[in-house]
This record gives C-alpha cells, structure tokens and sequence, in this order.
C-alpha cells in the first residue's frame, strides 16, 4: 500500500452517561493527518449517527477507509457498517481484538423489549469477522464496501507492529484524552 494512503480511525472512550469518540486521520506511512471528535450516549442507540458526524467534521475526501475499533461502542450502542458506508462513501473496517462467539446473549441479557429487538436487528445485519493474522497477534475484522482480502491488506498495511491498527491505536489516545478534558 503506498505510505500516502489515509484511513481514518475511530476509537471511543466512556465515563459517566457520554462516551468521547475520537476520529483520527493516519496515513500509512504513520503520518496522523488529521482529528475529529464526537459523542455518542452510553447505552444509546446513536453511535452509527455519531460516527458518521466524526467523519463528516473531517471533511477529509482524501481518507480512504474508515476503521472502527469494535462494532458496540458505549455498551451496547452498536454502529450499523452498512450505514456508516452509505453515508460517508468509503469502506468502513471494524476490527476486535479478541475472540469471541458475538454480542448477540450479551445484549439479549442487558436490555428487553424495543431496546434490546433493535440493538439485536442491527447487530444481526452486520457482516461476520473475519480472522486476520497481523504481527504474530490475531485481529477480527468486519467489512463493507471492500472484499475481507482487501480488508486484510488494510489491517496489515495499517499495523506496523503489534496487533493494533495505528488509526485506532492513536485515536483511542485521543478519545481518552478528550474524554478526560471534557469531563473537567
């Protein structure tokens, strides 16, 4: 992948009733490029919306992929890819960390009713992970708008050690510190 390629990463960090989402714009030679931030309700259903605005703050047309870490931010507050696709017209990568069967007993045992139906419906209509090998680590990605052998590229490309995609390494950063400033 060419170093001037940019992908823009979205990290969250939660205390209290209001999680900080941080967009961050790196290239792939590690260049950060760029910095958004955004808000989303814990235990809401309005992160898709919060992170397609944290993207749209960017007004970056030059960023090709948009990597999100996890799919369930703020518990339980679950981003429709499809959606974030749509409106923001680009790839968009979620990528996790750990193995797991999925959300789907997790939300079922947090939430009841039109809460818990919702959350369960955009969940159900995301792609399915897929294992990615990056750096001796193991790293689980969702894709839309690109084939899983791109999405790899992608993740590979975007992680020069370690099992963390730089995009999200660094926006996680920043989430933490804009979270903690905001809460001052």
């Amino acid at each position: 992948m060419k170093a001037g390629v940019r992908a823009v990463g979205i990290a969250e960090s939660t205390q209290g009733g209001v999680s900080t989402l941080a967009g961050v714009v790196v290239r792939a030679d590690r260049t950060v490029d760029g910095l958004s931030f955004g808000t989303c309700t814990v235990g809401g259903s309005d992160a898709t919306g919060a992170v397609v605005e944290t993207v749209e703050r960017l007004g970056r047309e030059d960023v090709r992929y948009v990597v999100l870490a996890g799919i369930a931010l703020a518990w339980y507050n679950v981003v429709d890819l499809h959606a974030v696709h749509d409106a923001v017209d680009r790839p968009v990568l979620s990528v996790t960390f750990e193995a797991s069967t999925g959300l789907e007993s997790a939300i079922e045992d947090a939430f009841d009713g039109t809460a818990r139906d919702h959350r369960l419906e955009v969940y159900r209509r995301q792609p399915s992970r897929t294992p990615v090998g990056v750096n001796g680590e193991t790293v689980y990605v969702r894709a839309v708008g690109v084939d899983d052998g791109e999405a790899c590229d992608v993740v590979r490309a975007f992680t020069p050690e370690g099992g963390r995609p730089e995009p999200l390494r660094v926006a996680r950063f920043a989430a933490r510190a804009g979270d903690a400033l905001r809460r001052q």
